[in-house]
Protein backbone atom coordinates (compact mmCIF):
# COMPACT_ATOMS: atom_id res chain seq x y z
CA UNK A 1 0.00 0.00 0.00
CA UNK A 2 1.23 3.49 -0.88
CA UNK A 3 0.09 6.37 1.31
CA UNK A 4 0.36 9.76 -0.40
CA UNK A 5 0.40 13.17 1.23
CA UNK A 6 -2.27 15.62 0.13
CA UNK A 7 -1.23 18.53 2.36
CA UNK A 8 1.60 20.94 1.56
CA UNK A 9 3.33 23.65 3.60
CA UNK A 10 2.79 26.57 1.24
CA UNK A 11 4.72 29.85 1.31
CA UNK A 12 3.27 33.30 2.01
CA UNK A 13 1.00 34.07 -0.99
CA UNK A 14 1.97 37.74 -0.84
CA UNK A 15 5.62 36.79 -1.39
CA UNK A 16 4.64 34.39 -4.20
CA UNK A 17 2.79 37.22 -5.94
CA UNK A 18 5.78 39.52 -5.46
CA UNK A 19 8.12 36.93 -6.96
CA UNK A 20 5.83 36.62 -9.96
CA UNK A 21 6.62 40.22 -10.93
CA UNK A 22 10.10 39.14 -11.97
CA UNK A 23 11.20 37.03 -14.91
CA UNK A 24 12.58 33.53 -14.48
CA UNK A 25 15.95 34.77 -15.71
CA UNK A 26 16.05 37.65 -13.22
CA UNK A 27 15.19 35.30 -10.36
CA UNK A 28 17.84 32.80 -11.45
CA UNK A 29 20.52 35.50 -11.52
CA UNK A 30 19.32 37.14 -8.31
CA UNK A 31 19.58 33.95 -6.27
CA UNK A 32 23.16 33.31 -7.33
CA UNK A 33 22.55 31.59 -10.68
CA UNK A 34 20.94 28.53 -9.15
CA UNK A 35 17.55 26.90 -9.57
CA UNK A 36 17.28 26.96 -13.36
CA UNK A 37 15.65 23.91 -14.92
CA UNK A 38 16.71 22.25 -18.16
CA UNK A 39 16.21 24.62 -21.09
CA UNK A 40 14.20 21.98 -22.95
CA UNK A 41 11.27 22.61 -20.61
CA UNK A 42 9.22 25.26 -22.37
CA UNK A 43 5.65 26.56 -22.44
CA UNK A 44 3.18 25.38 -25.05
CA UNK A 45 2.68 29.08 -25.87
CA UNK A 46 5.28 31.80 -25.21
CA UNK A 47 2.62 33.97 -23.56
CA UNK A 48 2.04 31.35 -20.85
CA UNK A 49 3.57 31.88 -17.42
CA UNK A 50 3.12 30.69 -13.87
CA UNK A 51 4.38 31.41 -10.38
CA UNK A 52 3.15 29.28 -7.53
CA UNK A 53 3.90 26.63 -4.92
CA UNK A 54 4.88 23.24 -6.28
CA UNK A 55 2.47 20.33 -5.82
CA UNK A 56 4.72 17.44 -6.76
CA UNK A 57 3.90 14.00 -8.07
CA UNK A 58 5.87 11.06 -9.45
CA UNK A 59 4.39 9.40 -12.54
CA UNK A 60 5.50 6.27 -14.32
CA UNK A 61 6.54 6.89 -17.94
CA UNK A 62 3.56 6.82 -20.33
CA UNK A 63 1.16 6.71 -17.39
CA UNK A 64 -0.89 9.64 -16.11
CA UNK A 65 -2.97 8.15 -13.31
CA UNK A 66 -0.94 9.90 -10.59
CA UNK A 67 -1.04 13.17 -12.52
CA UNK A 68 -4.82 12.98 -12.29
CA UNK A 69 -4.59 12.28 -8.55
CA UNK A 70 -2.42 15.38 -8.11
CA UNK A 71 -4.83 17.53 -10.10
CA UNK A 72 -7.70 16.26 -7.94
CA UNK A 73 -6.02 17.28 -4.67
CA UNK A 74 -3.97 20.37 -5.59
CA UNK A 75 -5.30 23.73 -4.37
CA UNK A 76 -5.99 26.97 -6.21
CA UNK A 77 -2.74 28.63 -7.24
CA UNK A 78 -0.65 25.45 -7.01
CA UNK A 79 1.59 24.44 -9.90
CA UNK A 80 1.41 20.68 -10.42
CA UNK A 81 4.96 19.42 -10.98
CA UNK A 82 5.07 15.95 -12.53
CA UNK A 83 8.26 13.89 -12.65
CA UNK A 84 7.78 11.19 -15.30
CA UNK A 85 11.30 10.03 -16.03
CA UNK A 86 11.84 12.53 -18.86
CA UNK A 87 9.81 10.24 -21.11
CA UNK A 88 8.94 12.41 -24.10
CA UNK A 89 7.03 9.92 -26.27
CA UNK A 90 3.72 10.36 -24.49
CA UNK A 91 0.96 12.95 -24.41
CA UNK A 92 0.20 12.77 -20.71
CA UNK A 93 -1.90 15.94 -20.51
CA UNK A 94 -4.34 17.66 -22.85
CA UNK A 95 -7.34 19.92 -23.07
CA UNK A 96 -9.67 17.76 -20.94
CA UNK A 97 -7.32 17.79 -17.95
CA UNK A 98 -6.55 21.46 -18.58
CA UNK A 99 -10.25 22.20 -18.10
CA UNK A 100 -10.15 20.25 -14.82
CA UNK A 101 -7.24 22.44 -13.71
CA UNK A 102 -8.99 25.64 -14.74
CA UNK A 103 -12.12 24.62 -12.87
CA UNK A 104 -10.03 24.33 -9.68
CA UNK A 105 -8.06 27.53 -10.26
CA UNK A 106 -4.70 25.77 -10.40
CA UNK A 107 -1.68 27.87 -11.32
CA UNK A 108 -0.11 25.67 -13.99
CA UNK A 109 1.43 22.37 -14.97
CA UNK A 110 5.11 21.49 -15.29
CA UNK A 111 5.99 18.04 -16.60
CA UNK A 112 9.18 16.46 -17.92
CA UNK A 113 7.01 14.29 -20.16
CA UNK A 114 4.94 15.31 -23.19
CA UNK A 115 1.57 16.98 -23.69
CA UNK A 116 -0.88 17.22 -26.58
CA UNK A 117 -3.95 19.17 -27.79
CA UNK A 118 -1.72 22.22 -28.00
CA UNK A 119 -4.11 24.29 -30.10
CA UNK A 120 -6.81 23.83 -27.49
CA UNK A 121 -4.36 24.45 -24.65
CA UNK A 122 -3.35 27.77 -26.21
CA UNK A 123 -6.99 28.78 -26.55
CA UNK A 124 -7.72 27.85 -22.94
CA UNK A 125 -4.70 29.79 -21.69
CA UNK A 126 -3.89 27.40 -18.86
CA UNK A 127 -0.08 27.52 -18.38
CA UNK A 128 1.44 24.22 -19.51
CA UNK A 129 5.21 23.64 -19.60
CA UNK A 130 6.58 20.36 -20.92
CA UNK A 131 9.60 18.66 -22.41
CA UNK A 132 7.80 17.60 -25.60
CA UNK A 133 4.65 17.67 -27.68
CA UNK A 134 3.41 14.15 -28.46
CA UNK A 135 0.12 12.66 -29.61
CA UNK A 136 0.73 9.20 -28.11
CA UNK A 137 -1.72 8.17 -25.40
CA UNK A 138 -1.02 7.03 -21.86
CA UNK A 139 -2.22 4.26 -19.55
CA UNK A 140 -3.55 4.52 -16.00
CA UNK A 141 -1.85 1.69 -14.15
CA UNK A 142 1.01 2.63 -11.83
CA UNK A 143 0.52 4.39 -8.51
CA UNK A 144 3.33 6.31 -6.88
CA UNK A 145 4.36 9.00 -4.40
CA UNK A 146 2.96 12.51 -4.22
CA UNK A 147 4.25 15.61 -2.46
CA UNK A 148 7.78 14.33 -2.11
CA UNK A 149 10.95 15.96 -3.46
CA UNK A 150 11.27 15.31 -7.19
CA UNK A 151 13.91 15.92 -9.83
CA UNK A 152 12.55 17.74 -12.87
CA UNK A 153 14.78 19.32 -15.47
CA UNK A 154 17.85 18.46 -13.42
CA UNK A 155 16.68 20.45 -10.38
CA UNK A 156 15.27 19.26 -7.09
CA UNK A 157 11.78 20.62 -6.45
CA UNK A 158 10.18 20.10 -3.05
CA UNK A 159 6.50 20.46 -2.20
CA UNK A 160 5.86 24.11 -1.39
CA UNK A 161 8.94 25.43 -3.16
CA UNK A 162 7.98 28.16 -5.63
CA UNK A 163 8.30 27.54 -9.35
CA UNK A 164 8.33 30.46 -11.78
CA UNK A 165 7.97 29.81 -15.49
CA UNK A 166 7.82 32.15 -18.47
CA UNK A 167 8.74 32.21 -22.16
CA UNK A 168 12.45 31.78 -21.37
CA UNK A 169 12.25 28.82 -18.99
CA UNK A 170 11.62 27.73 -15.41
CA UNK A 171 13.35 28.43 -12.10
CA UNK A 172 12.71 27.03 -8.62
CA UNK A 173 13.05 29.01 -5.39
CA UNK A 174 13.29 27.32 -2.02
CA UNK A 175 10.33 28.12 0.21
CA UNK A 176 12.57 29.24 3.08
CA UNK A 177 14.57 31.55 0.77
CA UNK A 178 11.58 33.23 -0.84
CA UNK A 179 11.71 36.57 1.00
CA UNK A 180 15.46 36.96 0.38
CA UNK A 181 15.12 36.11 -3.30
CA UNK A 182 12.29 38.59 -3.77
CA UNK A 183 14.49 41.32 -2.28
CA UNK A 184 17.49 40.31 -4.39
CA UNK A 185 15.35 40.30 -7.54
CA UNK A 186 14.11 43.82 -6.74
CA UNK A 187 17.66 45.04 -6.29
CA UNK A 188 18.77 43.43 -9.55
CA UNK A 189 15.86 44.93 -11.48
CA UNK A 190 16.59 48.38 -10.02
CA UNK A 191 20.25 48.06 -11.01
CA UNK A 192 19.32 47.07 -14.57
CA UNK A 193 17.00 50.08 -14.81
CA UNK A 194 19.93 52.32 -13.85
CA UNK A 195 22.13 50.69 -16.50
CA UNK A 196 19.51 51.33 -19.17
CA UNK A 197 19.11 54.96 -18.10
CA UNK A 198 22.88 55.46 -18.33
CA UNK A 199 23.00 53.91 -21.81
CA UNK A 200 20.40 56.38 -23.02
CA UNK A 201 22.33 59.19 -21.33
CA UNK A 202 25.27 58.43 -23.63
CA UNK A 203 27.51 56.15 -21.60
CA UNK A 204 28.78 52.94 -23.20
CA UNK A 205 28.28 49.42 -21.89
CA UNK A 206 31.98 49.27 -21.08
CA UNK A 207 31.72 52.39 -18.93
CA UNK A 208 28.52 51.43 -17.17
CA UNK A 209 29.72 47.93 -16.34
CA UNK A 210 33.29 49.11 -15.61
CA UNK A 211 34.70 46.62 -18.06
CA UNK A 212 37.62 48.68 -19.34
CA UNK A 213 39.67 47.86 -16.24
CA UNK A 214 38.69 44.19 -16.44
CA UNK A 215 39.66 43.97 -20.10
CA UNK A 216 42.94 45.78 -19.52
CA UNK A 217 43.80 43.35 -16.72
CA UNK A 218 43.22 40.52 -19.17
CA UNK A 219 45.66 42.07 -21.64
CA UNK A 220 43.13 43.33 -24.18
CA UNK A 221 44.28 46.43 -26.02
CA UNK A 222 41.60 48.43 -27.81
CA UNK A 223 42.69 50.86 -30.49
CA UNK A 224 42.32 51.93 -34.11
Amino acid sequence: MIHVRTSVDRPDPVLVKELGRFSAATIHEAQGRIGALDSRLKPVDPDMEFCGPAYTVVCAPRDNIMLQVAIAYAAAGDVVVASAGEYTEAGSFGDVLANACLAKGLGGLLTDSGVRDTRELKALGFPVFSRSICIKGTVKETVGPMNVPVIVGGAEIRPGDVVRGDADGVVVVRRESLADVVQAAKEREDAEARYIAEYHAGRTVLEVSRLREVLAAKGLVIGP
